[in-house]
């Protein structure tokens, strides 16, 4: 499988919906197979809240392979030796595309805090960017899961003539009050973790300690990932050998669980960028500028593929449902499927239980049209 990482850098204003302008922005984008000469094989995958644009293969001296690797490569369910896959890291990601983190120009220092707040569509907006210099005038399939596929529904309603295949895993149409108060947590850890410092940290402090705030937040984010049925038949209640049961901070298995994945990722993942990009899912909302989510869907031109999980706590898979049925109302039930996999992992299955879905993902990819 052929595979290239670059930064796209675009000279040129981008307007947001908040009505303030990004004067200048650069996307990191990583691409695996071949763009075919007519340019018509195109798979866009887009990534969720703490991803990144790499999405599958392993790089030279680095021990994990991309995110989604099992999903996409020659002959898996994404077939490169087919299709030409493109994933884009979202702006305000740490990971390569303009974040928070990056200088304004008009005043010679970091954004920070004054960074613009980024939305879904503005995300979306950025990517046809740089699919317009990659020659892109259409994909042939676009697919996400969680925060993907909220960007996969703009996609399908905001550039409808982009592609005739959306495939949405594990999202939502709006981002529920529940989901938005698992991410308060993680909001009010850090705003109030001192070492923030109203977002002026030192980063490289940062990312060698951590910050507390983000830490518990974390801890409050992975519980929403995961399910009761999972973190039972993970660890029980094994309690951790070297600590004692009667220790006032003796732990569970569970316990040092949480603490190993928060404090890994509070040194991976910045803090500021983390706030930007939790504020863009918890405004997202695909009918803020609709009537209802009927008028929003009444644009859809692409045949969508929804696949949602049984033990999905963070999005629920009734309101994957509500979007088939929507667009069943509309008569649009030809153009539309809905499967409700049997998984009590939680949210995260989309990641994990691959075998689970692969094949639904493979039957859209292989619509005629």
């Amino acid at each position: 499988m052929e595979v290239n990482t670059g930064i796209e850098y675009f000279n040129e204003p981008l307007y947001l919906e908040s009505g303030r302008i990004l004067p200048n922005f650069k996307l990191a984008y990583e691409t695996y197979g071949r763009l075919n000469n007519d340019k018509s094989n195109a798979v866009v995958v887009c990534h969720a809240l703490t991803g990144s644009h790499h999405a599958a293969s392993r790089y030279k001296n680095d021990t994990k392979f991309g995110w989604w690797d099992a999903m996409i490569g020659d002959g898996k369910a994404i077939d490169t030796t087919k299709f030409f896959v493109i994933c884009i890291n979202i702006l305000s990601s740490p990971f390569g595309s303009t974040s928070p983190l990056d200088i304004d120009e008009s005043t010679g220092l970091e954004y920070r805090m004054n960074f613009p707040v980024i939305v879904i569509s503005d995300v979306v907006n950025a990517q046809m960017r740089l699919f317009k210099k990659f020659g892109i005038e259409k994909a042939y399939a676009v697919i996400g899961g969680s925060l993907g596929g909220m960007q996969s529904l703009c996609f399908a309603i905001e550039h409808n003539k982009f592609t005739d295949r959306i495939i949405m895993l594990a999202s939502t149409y709006a981002t529920s009050a529940w989901a938005i108060a698992f991410n308060k947590i993680a909001i009010h850890g850090i705003l109030n973790d001192i070492m923030f410092d109203d977002g002026n940290y030192d980063v490289n402090l940062v990312k060698k300690h951590g910050l507390v705030g983000m830490e518990v937040g974390r801890m409050a984010g992975h519980i929403s990932f995961l399910s009761p049925d999972s973190t039972s038949l993970k660890f029980g209640r094994k309690y951790v050998n070297t600590d004692g049961l009667y220790e006032l901070k003796g732990r569970f298995e569970v316990d040092r669980y949480m603490e190993y994945n928060a404090s890994n990722f509070a040194k991976r993942f910045d803090p500021l960028c983390y706030l930007y990009i939790v504020k863009m899912m918890n405004n997202f909302d695909c009918t803020r500028h609709f009537d209802n989510l009927k008028d929003a869907l009444s644009n859809i031109l692409a045949r969508l593929t929804l696949i949602s999980f049984k033990g999905d706590m963070l999005f629920r898979w009734q309101e994957m449902r509500e979007i088939f049925d929507v667009m069943v109302e509309l008569g649009k039930g030809d153009m539309v499927e809905f499967y409700n996999i049997n998984s009590n992992y939680g949210h995260d299955a989309f990641l994990v239980e691959y075998d689970k879905f692969d094949f639904y993902v493979k039957k859209a990819l292989e619509w005629k049209i």
